[in-house]
């Protein structure tokens, strides 16, 4: 329904002028061609259920299917991780924006038992004089946030591959209790929520994880999102665990039971990281150590850089599709 939507809109693929010109000059075709007749939906299959989420924004004219936008990523990501208990999971290009992150704040707040593991590039992918503050504002803002709220529950990495060099995160995970997990388009941005058309699949699994890594884990119902007492779902748990076995290095199955832990989980991503940042602190003498995470270290802007960075990137950056009321209230 979807791509059906946006294939059907009316409006432009861009409003850019100079996009214009170049497709006339190439003979772009810009007009959609007729989609076939929609098929039946399929019949269940699976013990998974898959939540579409999107985000378009507020924009004159609007769009046909969402006149005043849609911001469903945003209101899930909110509903998900205000039932958070025991472990956040975040892989993401930016995480960005108190805004967005004040949902985590307030989950780690309210959890005194809540862990938080976030992985980001460890340098933006826009790092020239001028684009680099900006980029860094919502970062330094959001990570402000969410440390004074957590503390050391919370953990920030990024990742480098073998020989030291750093892989840019370009990922959009999250994983909540390993019950609810999401993966698409979306950043943890404004931008992301509100301004540009996203497209993110929300699952929840039937199917309880193994119980024999499901010891100890966190674990909540899945009537919607984390509930109560049910247990991890398998396509959430081992979704997180095949990242925690990629980024510390191990075999399948290797530490399964601990990893399934979210405290002990939390701990081997920090201990990990702590080894390999001293090996590369004492210049990589002796065996390097298995992983591939290393402790985030943020650039932090000073007052200068920052009364000319923050408007730019509130502006261009990270931009606010919402209506202004929704604005006004910081509200999705």
């Amino acid at each position: 329904m979807a791509c059906r939507q946006r294939w059907e809109d009316p409006a432009p693929l861009s409003r850019n002028p100079l996009n214009k010109v170049a497709d006339l000059i190439r003979g772009a075709d810009r007009t959609p061609g007729p989609l076939p007749e929609q098929l039946p939906a399929p019949q269940p299959a699976g013990t998974q259920q898959v939540q579409v989420l999107r985000t378009y924004p507020k924009r004159t004219p609007g769009y046909p299917f969402a006149p005043d936008g849609e911001r469903s990523v945003a209101r899930g990501y909110l509903k998900a991780i205000g039932q958070a208990r025991r472990l956040i999971y975040v892989e993401d290009q930016y995480f960005w924006n108190t805004d967005v992150v004040g949902c985590f704040a307030e989950a780690l707040r309210r959890e005194p038992e809540l862990r938080l593991i976030v992985v980001i590039p460890h340098h933006p992918d826009q790092d020239g004089r001028f684009s680099l503050p900006p980029n860094l504002v919502g970062r330094q803002q959001a990570l402000d946030l969410v440390c004074a709220a957590g503390g050391s529950r919370v953990g920030v990495y990024g990742i480098e591959n073998p020989a030291g060099t750093p892989v840019y995160v370009h990922a959009k995970v999250c994983v909540v209790d390993d019950i609810w997990a999401s993966v698409g388009s979306d950043n943890l941005n404004r931008r992301s929520w509100t301004h540009d058309s996203e497209l993110s699949c929300a699952v929840l699994d039937d199917a309880p994880a193994d119980a024999d890594d499901a010891d100890g884990a966190a674990g909540d119902d899945v009537d919607d999102t984390a509930g109560d007492d049910d247990g991890p779902r398998r396509f959430a748990r081992d979704l997180r665990l095949l990242l925690a076995r990629e980024h510390l290095e191990l075999a399948e199955g290797e530490r399964q039971d601990e990893l399934s832990d979210p405290v002990r989980a939390a701990d081997a991503f920090a201990a990990s990281a702590h080894n390999l940042q001293r090996w590369h602190d004492g210049g990589r003498h002796g065996p390097r150590p298995a992983g591939r995470i290393r402790p985030y270290r943020l650039d932090r802007l000073d007052s200068s850089t920052l009364r000319w960075a923050e408007p730019l990137y509130r502006v261009v950056y990270d931009p606010d599709g919402r209506p202004g009321r929704l604005r006004r209230s910081h509200q999705f």
